[in-house]
């Protein structure tokens, strides 16, 4: 086997590896306060904008699909599927700015606005899918109103009164909060791996 062969081998490898941490790590979502109750935390996206950081957009990409996949087949669905198309669209979201940015400009200072830039344009991707998608083919296969979601939310956060507070006073922070704790832990880990990775797939 060649070099080039044997390179490329072990990057699927990786990416394939790195897909099913990210997995795991989806499936041990936990609440969060003040939160709907069918919104959960977790860290699932860090395996995919580390991926996207050392590899490149296409290996981050293709770590992002392998996670919504495999969960779908352990876990299934409870959306038909709008809620998997939903968490890609949220993970390209993050990464692909993210990931771009950081290989313009490969500096420290480059890592923090492209983390920050990603954080901010998948949460308000989250907001828009939100509105206009998620919320209402999950009541709609709930067999609830829009005003039921509404009031389970306010249930939980007191400050949700209709659809646009339930999105500026509970989604978008939370999504905010969660893409932000992953972008200070990628900071954090990025050079520590990175290094190790890249003798592995070079």
């Amino acid at each position: 086997m060649s070099d080039k062969s044997r390179n490329s081998t072990r990057r699927l490898v990786l990416t394939a590896i790195l897909g099913a941490i990210s997995t795991l790590l989806m499936i041990l979502e936990f609440p969060m306060p003040l939160i709907p109750p069918f919104v959960k935390m977790d860290f699932s996206e860090l395996p995919v904008i580390l991926g996207g950081f050392i590899m490149g957009p296409v290996d981050g990409t293709l770590i992002a699909v392998i996670k919504v996949v495999l969960n779908l087949l352990i876990n299934g669905t409870t959306t038909a599927g709008i809620g998997e198309l939903a968490n890609l669209i949220y993970s390209l979201g993050y990464m692909l700015p993210a990931v771009f940015i950081y290989h313009k400009i490969k500096t420290k200072k480059g890592a923090v606005i492209s983390l920050v830039t990603g954080t901010i344009i998948t949460s308000i991707i989250a907001v828009i899918m939100n509105i206009v998608v998620i919320f209402p083919v999950y009541a709609k296969l709930m067999g609830l109103d829009l005003t039921e979601i509404v009031s389970m939310c306010a249930s939980v956060n007191p400050y949700v009164k209709d659809m646009v507070s339930l999105m500026i006073f509970s989604m978008l922070p939370f999504n905010l909060f969660k893409y932000g704790v992953t972008s200070v832990i990628t900071f954090i880990l990025y050079k520590k791996l990175s290094h190790f990775i890249r003798n592995y797939i070079d």
